[in-house]
């Protein structure tokens, strides 16, 4: 049953391409920056004598346009590039490459790398595609331009906190959010406890953040997908590029490894700020920073086959002497084939690498503590697109990952630890199919089937309540529970008029790995657990349906959507759980449902010397779990009534670029004590309703100034100012409960806020 319902869509697909008949000839190639050699994601390539056929570069650049014999012009264009026109003659098929420049464009302030009208034939939901330039130019913390930070002023995408770089995606929680780069998963994208997200800009090529509505090649969480890719480099020149900043500075250094056929990319960054804190005697035996690497190569072997290799390796240290050390961090690492093997079919295959991990440790005369964990993957990719005919594009393949996981583990000169590494093996197989029905209506459809084996190497108890009733010791290279699920996806767009359009969309996703954690924004030491004989995957179902509209000229862009969610299988902890020191954390778990309901605006202005962008979220979150609040609906720890984010950017020359950005948005949702009674001399907290209180508003508004300063020869350079919370406002990062001084019996809650202004000054260069 499972094969027919996989083998299905494609069965569809090949009907459809035999009733509009087999197309004659076939024009593919590379799209490629002139400059640099880079190739180019999501260029649209026009048929002019045919404007309703056209097709977009994929994300290694390639393209596939089948036509009847004869004479055509292609046209190819990218926001920021120059446009370019090649006239073809189709007498057989042929396959070249062409380059774009954006010599002319560079200086152009553009808000997204699409075409015009791309929000009206495009039958995808939820999507949006992120420039880099953009980034750049938006005031951030520090000064520090920031990809996460960038998209946390989207509808829908919603901060979990002042300085944090967890956000949560129409009512998901943070792990909820897939997050790669070049295809290998991040299991922890901050550094400096959220401060900054371990993604540098100057190494990021292309970003893609998608709400719910994936394409089926993605899976394994329920909410978004954020997909990063990083440069490939230079192949044409040497660049040396970087700045120098406040607390953090950057270096990237690009070149040929042989021109025009190899080149390489590397880019570090490092924060110092604990290298003046040691100028002070109080502080001299702390450390805290962060470090990051990122580093790409790349092999044309032939025209029809290249090779990648990238890799990432990001650390967080924070020490104080050697009473107290941590350290966490992220080692990704892919490896990447692109094989043309015909005009139609394209073939990718990756091999993955991630490991994330942290240690802890604590350090008295008389004892020593340490605390680790770690989650490491291995994984296998096999992707084809197959380019079937002018209206229809095949994507299909699948996904083999094989999990190892090792749960926090405390061990100390008092201490015996038993728990040991599990193991789980998650694979998937998907097809999908991008139709142009008709001249109006567009069509993405798809299938994905994923499935989840518990591995052996390690005892799963199996609870009922909180009550051991049974366990399952499994051998190494046994397997034990297994989970399938089938996942549905479709989205399309009908185009009303030459201006307007609308699009409705379903999917299901689910998730197999899921993160234990007590706080919203997600910290170093949250541990990740695979599914188990307690575990199940968890599921939502997405219903959304939007209405998009060009106005003055395609000046303006006005995108809604309205969302509902429900999820299957989610989880929280029982009240007054332990989850640090009990020996088995599934002890604590309960599990329910939950539902994610909302409206997201989204006005645009892309061109003319102001741009910027309103967005607004109206929204619901809400969990249902026996156990919790007698069983009743109550609010999610990501729930917020109301997120607004006001960006603007202002050309003022070509040398001067203002923007700010102004957010509000309502308080996460907490619980808070409501009484309180001392036993054997313990002042004990009791607690209301589960996440029935709010923390305060959170408003804030920054500025920033960007000089491009005169380029000499080979050198530029610019100076960026900024100032974070113009205002002063001092926003709620934490809020604890204490005694009065004066009188004991009442309780002072303290509200603890991190910046009320923050400077920065930052000099960026590139030769």
């Amino acid at each position: 049953m499972h094969k027919i319902l996989v083998v299905l869509p494609l069965l569809l697909v090949l009907g459809t391409t035999l009733l509009m008949g087999q197309s004659k000839y076939t024009v593919s190639g590379t799209v490629k920056q002139n400059s640099t050699g880079e190739t180019l994601i999501g260029v649209t390539v026009v048929v002019v004598e045919k404007p309703t056929i056209g097709v977009i570069t994929n994300e290694y650049g390639f393209y596939s346009i089948s036509l009847p014999k004869g004479n055509y012009t292609l046209r190819f264009s990218y926001v920021g590039y120059k446009q370019e026109s090649v006239a073809v003659q189709l007498d057989s098929s042929i396959r070249g490459s062409i380059n774009l420049s954006d010599e002319t464009s560079l200086q152009e302030v553009v808000i997204s790398a699409k075409k015009d009208n791309d929000n009206l034939t495009k039958a995808t939901m939820g999507t949006e595609v992120l420039n880099m330039k953009e980034a750049a130019k938006l005031p951030v913390v520090f000064g520090e331009k920031d990809l996460v930070k960038t998209i946390q002023l989207l509808p829908g995408v919603k901060s979990n906190g002042e300085g944090s770089n967890g956000f949560s995606v129409r009512g998901g929680a943070t792990d909820q959010n897939l997050i790669l780069l070049d295809e290998a998963p991040v299991y922890n994208a901050s550094h400096l406890l959220g401060f900054f997200s371990s993604f540098n800009s100057d190494a990021i090529k292309d970003a893609t953040i998608i709400k719910g509505n994936s394409p089926a090649q993605y899976g394994g969480r329920l909410s978004s997908v954020l997909d990063v890719k990083m440069k490939e480099g230079n192949n044409k020149d040497y660049q040396v590029s970087g700045g120098l900043g406040l607390i953090s500075s950057r270096l990237l250094l690009e070149g040929p490894i042989q021109k025009d056929k190899s080149s390489f990319m590397i880019s570090g960054r490092r924060t110092y700020a604990d290298l003046f804190a040691r100028l002070s005697s109080d502080m001299k035996d702390v450390k805290l920073y962060f470090y990051d690497l990122n580093a790409k190569a790349n092999w044309a072997i032939n025209s029809k086959n290249k090779l990648y290799f990238s890799g990432y390796f990001g650390k967080d240290v924070f020490s104080v002497s050697s009473l107290f050390g941590s350290d966490w961090g992220n080692t990704t690492a892919t490896l990447r084939w692109n094989s043309i093997l015909s005009n139609k079919l394209f073939s990718n295959t990756s091999f993955i690498y991630s490991n994330y991990d942290f240690n802890v440790g604590f350090k008295t005369d008389a004892s020593e503590m340490n605390f680790n964990s770690h989650i490491k993957d291995l994984n296998m990719k096999q992707d084809f697109t197959w380019y079937a005919n002018a209206h229809n594009t095949v994507r299909m393949g699948f996904n083999i990952i094989h999990h190892t996981i090792t749960p926090t583990k405390a061990e100390g000169t008092d201490i015996v630890n038993n728990k040991k590494s599990r193991k789980g093996l998650e694979n998937a197989v998907y097809v999908s199919n991008s139709w142009k029905a008709s001249d109006r209506l567009n069509i993405d459809y798809g299938l994905r089937l994923s499935f989840y084996s518990v591995l052996g190497g390690s005892t799963y108890n199996i609870y009922k309540g909180n009550q051991l009733v049974d366990s399952v010791r499994l051998a190494n290279g046994k397997s034990g529970k297994k989970y399938y699920n089938l996942e549905p996806r479709i989205s399309a767009s009908y185009s009303l008029n030459s201006t307007a359009a609308i699009k409705m969309g379903y999917a299901r996703n689910t998730q197999h790995l899921h993160m234990m954690s007590n706080s919203t924004g997600g910290s170093p030491t949250d541990a990740w657990i695979g599914n188990s004989y307690n575990i199940k995957p968890e599921v939502a179902d997405q219903f959304s349906i939007g209405f998009s509209k060009n106005l003055r000229n395609n000046a303006f862009e006005l995108n809604t959507e309205a969302y509902y969610k429900t999820m299957q299988h989610q989880i929280d902890y029982r009240d007054g759980a332990d989850i640090n020191t009990v020996p088995d954390v599934e002890r604590e778990l309960l599990f329910g449902k939950g539902r994610a309901y909302g409206v997201e605006i989204l006005l645009r202005k892309k061109k003319g010397k102001l741009t910027g962008w309103i967005g607004y979220t109206l929204s619901k979150t809400e969990r249902q779990i026996n156990g919790i609040n007698n069983g009743q609906w109550y609010n999610a720890k990501q729930d917020r009534t109301h997120d607004l984010s006001i960006v603007g950017i202002y050309t003022l020359s070509p040398r001067w670029t203002f923007s700010g950005t102004f957010i509000y948005n309502t308080g996460n949702a907490v619980t808070f004590p409501t009484g309180k009674y001392v036993l054997n001399n313990m002042v004990i907290y009791q607690y209301g309703a589960r996440n029935a209180d709010r923390m305060p508003a959170t408003h804030r508004l920054d500025i920033s100034a960007t000089y491009e300063r005169p380029a000499r020869k080979h050198w530029q350079s610019s100076w960026s100012f900024g100032l974070y919370n113009v205002y002063g406002r001092r926003n709620p990062f934490a809020i604890t409960f204490k005694e009065n001084k004066d009188n004991p019996q009442k309780i002072d809650a303290v509200q603890t806020s991190l910046f009320q202004w923050v400077p920065s000054i930052t000099y960026n260069f590139k030769f």
